[in-house]
């Protein structure tokens, strides 16, 4: 698996010499947010408002009035908890191209529940004129601003940052409202996003091994959400669907998922992985994802609960999980 390092940071510097209409606005996050390469090659385009998320944000809907295009980048949790009011009022009432670029989501931080974004999506789903995207590659990154720039009104964007890894092909770029379809069956449909789709590829071959048909889905578009472009897939799930997402089952991936089934009359049951209600505590990745219950390992025993059989996969079975360093030169801080 090929690993990049910076890849927003890398592919908004060269992207923005063509859209000089692009402002960036940093709320004292500036390296850690992967701006800080913007900051040295645009100062003139490059505003820094310290720890002032609601100012940033009114204010970035005062430029987006004059024709900038501000994309503003900070913690996820900083974005939505923070400053709703102003998100609501200053920017998406008037719906302003004002872009999120929201870092840290989920549990992708070791910060515990004042840094973990487990509710984002809830949130920024619910306002209107809001767009929500999550990439999950690095493919995904590196082709994502074509479609947030095109969008005329808000868009928030559940960003990745430091290492991240290539997934798909980098001929096949990131398409507004469109799934990737990852591996085809009939047996069990498994929908992810984010870093959860990493995850589920540890596990959809070896489920193959065993005989089992899945169908797997990577979303990257939360809204606009397109059911009409899933719905072939649910509705072949002969045993059902299992969503698998960094984010709270309320309101997320899995509500999406669920909407459809409902309004659309599908009869598969929807089995439903993510934080059940809960905060999350401090921790690396790989010990939040297990102890959550967002791993290769718990959607093996998602599908075996599903099916009704014990399928007898264990961790060593499963691809190797890429551990993520909680330092590394990619990141200017372990939050």
């Amino acid at each position: 698996m090929e690993i990049l390092s910076k890849v927003h940071a890398k592919n908004l510097v060269a992207w923005a010499d063509k859209h000089p209409e692009v402002v960036v606005l940093s709320a004292d996050l500036t390296g850690s947010t992967e701006i800080d390469l913007f900051r040295d090659r645009y100062p003139e385009r490059f505003f820094s408002f310290g720890v002032a998320e609601q100012n940033m944000i009114s204010f970035a809907g005062g430029l987006a009035r004059e024709g900038y295009v501000p994309f503003i980048h900070t913690f996820s949790v900083f974005i939505y908890r923070q400053a709703l009011s102003q998100i609501v009022n200053s920017v998406a009432y008037s719906n302003l191209p004002v872009k999120f670029f929201g870092f840290l989501p989920g549990i992708t931080t070791p910060g515990g529940a004042t840094h973990q974004a487990i509710e984002d999506l809830a949130v920024m789903r619910a306002i209107p004129n809001m767009t929500v995207l999550e990439p999950g590659d690095a493919t995904e990154v590196e082709t994502i601003l074509d479609s947030v720039i095109d969008d005329p009104g808000p868009v928030y964007v559940r960003m990745l940052r430091g290492e991240i890894p290539r997934l798909f092909s980098a001929d096949d770029p990131f398409v507004l409202g469109k799934p990737r379809v990852l591996s085809e069956g009939d047996d069990v449909t498994i929908v992810t996003s984010g870093i959860c789709t990493e995850e589920a590829m540890r596990v959809t071959s070896v489920l193959k091994e065993r005989g089992l048909s899945v169908e797997h889905l990577h979303v990257s578009t939360h809204k606009p959400f397109d059911g009409q472009e899933l719905l072939p897939s649910l509705e072949k799930a002969r045993y059902g669907i299992i969503t698998m997402e960094n984010h709270s089952i309320i309101g997320g991936l899995g509500s999406e998922i669920s909407e459809v089934v409902a309004e659309s009359g599908v009869s598969a049951k929807v089995s439903r992985l993510g934080l059940k209600d809960t905060f999350a505590h401090g921790g690396g990745r790989s010990y939040l994802s297990r102890f959550y219950e967002i791993d290769a390992l718990a959607l093996v025993g998602a599908v075996e609960k599903v099916i009704g059989k014990t399928l007898e996969i264990t961790e060593a079975d499963l691809q190797g999980a890429r551990i993520e360093a909680v330092h590394s030169l990619a990141k200017e801080e372990a939050l």
